[in-house]
C-alpha cells in the first residue's frame, strides 16, 4: 500500500510517522513544496513550539504519540505544552529523525499541481500514483513557511467546497493615534469586537498596543471576527471596545476619580493621560472612556502575519478525515474550515487530525 501525503508540515508528518508505525510495510512519501520540511513548526509558539494544551480534545492521543517518539513535554500554569526542551527545533528533530528511522520517504521542492481522482499527482518533478492520498498542504497563512493555499485548488477540483477564506489568530489594524502613542503598553481588560455597533465576540486577557494597531492574546484570539468582516462584500464598521478596569464598575470609577483626580493609580501614567484628555477632565467621562474605550478597527495584518486560516474546506463533505466526494482522497490540518483559540489548540488539532487519517487508513486495510 503507497500512501501519498501532500505537505510536510504538523499533520503530514504526524500521519506519516503513524502510518508507519501502524504498519512497517506501508510505503508513506511526502511530497513537500519548500526546500526543506516543517518549517511552520519552528515558528510556533514563538519558537518554543506550543504543540498541545491540557484542555485541548484528544491532546492525551497526542501527548501518547510524541512520548513513542521519544519527547518529553512540560504544561505551563495555563495548561500550554511545550517540548521539555522549550525549542521548537527539538519537536522538528524529533519528527524528522523518525521518518528517517521508519523509512518515510520526504521529497522537498516538490509541487503538487493536481490529484486525479485516480489518485494520479501531477508535480513539478513528475507523476506519482497512490493507493492513498492525504492533502495536508495547510491554509494561507504564513506562505512564506509553507501554506500557499494550493491544497484548495486541489481539493474544489475533485468537488469540494471551500468556505470564505480570512485571517485568524492576526493582529489588528486602526487609524487611531492612541495605539501609536502607546506602543508596546500592555493591559489586562475585557476587549469586545462590535460590528455596526453590535458585540459580535468578547474575551478577558491581554492587550499589546502597536504602532499599527492592535496585538495579544485577546486581540489574537477574535481577529477572525474582523477577519471575516473585511472579506464580505458589504463590510460593517468595525470597533474594538475595551473594558480597561473590568473589575470596578462605572460608579466606583468615577468615585475613585472624583477622590484622587485621575486614573494613573490605576491605568499608569501614558494610558491615563490619554482618557483623561479625550474626557477633557471630566471625571464622568473618564470612567465611561476606561469601561468603553472605543477603537475603529480597519482591518487586519493579514495572511503574511496570520498564525492560521480561517475557512476551509467544507467540513460537512468529511467523514473523519475522509472525503466523502473522492475515494480514498483524506483531508487533515489547516486546510479545513473553523479555528481555534490560542494556546496550543490549533496546532493539537493538525497533529491529532495527521494521527487518526492514518488510524483511519489502517483500519481500512485491517478490515479488508
Amino acid at each position: 500500500m503507497t500512501t501519498i501525503i501532500i505537505g510536510a508540515g504538523a499533520s503530514g508528518l504526524a500521519c506519516a510517522i503513524r502510518l508507519k508505525q501502524n504498519n512497517s510495510e506501508n510505503e508513506v512519501i511526502v511530497l513537500e513544496r519548500l526546500s526543506t520540511a516543517g518549517k511552520k513548526i519552528l515558528a510556533t509558539g514563538n519558537g518554543r513550539c506550543n504543540l498541545s494544551n491540557s484542555s485541548a480534545d484528544g491532546c492525551k492521543k497526542v501527548l501518547d504519540f510524541f512520548s513513542s517518539l521519544g519527547l518529553v513535554t512540560r504544561t505551563d500554569e495555563e495548561g500550554r505544552i511545550y517540548p521539555y526542551s522549550n525549542q521548537a527545533a527539538t519537536v522538528l528533530d524529533i519528527l524528522l529523525e523518525n521518518c528517517e528511522k521508519l523509512g518515510v520517504e520526504i521529497i522537498t521542492e516538490c509541487t503538487a499541481e493536481a490529484v486525479d481522482r485516480d489518485l494520479t499527482i501531477t508535480t513539478n518533478q513528475g507523476l506519482f500514483m497512490a493507493d492513498n492520498v492525504v492533502i495536508a498542504s495547510g491554509g494561507m497563512a504564513q506562505k512564506k513557511l509553507g501554506s500557499d493555499g494550493s491544497g484548495f485548488g486541489i481539493l474544489k477540483s475533485l468537488g469540494h467546497k471551500i468556505s470564505p477564506l480570512s485571517p485568524a489568530l492576526v493582529q489588528l489594524t486602526s487609524p487611531s493615534k492612541y495605539p501609536r502613542q502607546l506602543k508596546g503598553h500592555r493591559v489586562k481588560c475585557n476587549m469586545s469586537i462590535l460590528l455596526d455597533n453590535r458585540v459580535i465576540g468578547s474575551e478577558y486577557g491581554e492587550v499589546l498596543f502597536a504602532d499599527y494597531g492592535l496585538s495579544g492574546i485577546v486581540t489574537m484570539n477574535l481577529s477572525h471576527i474582523a477577519g471575516e468582516n473585511f472579506i464580505s462584500d458589504r463590510p460593517k464598521k468595525c470597533h474594538a471596545v475595551l473594558d480597561l478596569v473590568p473589575e470596578m464598575s462605572t460608579a466606583e470609577l468615577t468615585e475613585y476619580i472624583n477622590k484622587y483626580k485621575s486614573l494613573k493609580g490605576i491605568l499608569g501614567t501614558r494610558l491615563s493621560a490619554i482618557i483623561e484628555k479625550q474626557a477633557d477632565g471630566n471625571a464622568d467621562k473618564m470612567a465611561e472612556f476606561a469601561k468603553n474605550w472605543k477603537l475603529i478597527i480597519n482591518g487586519t495584518k493579514g495572511f503574511d502575519f496570520a498564525q492560521i486560516t480561517n475557512g476551509g474546506v467544507k467540513a460537512d463533505e468529511l467523514t473523519d478525515y475522509k472525503s466523502n466526494l473522492a475515494d480514498n482522497i483524506y483531508v487533515c490540518g489547516e486546510i479545513i474550515e473553523g479555528n481555534l483559540p490560542c494556546g496550543g489548540f490549533n496546532l493539537n488539532q493538525a497533529w491529532l487530525s495527521g494521527i487518526t487519517v492514518a488510524d483511519n487508513i489502517g483500519e481500512k486495510y485491517d478490515k479488508n
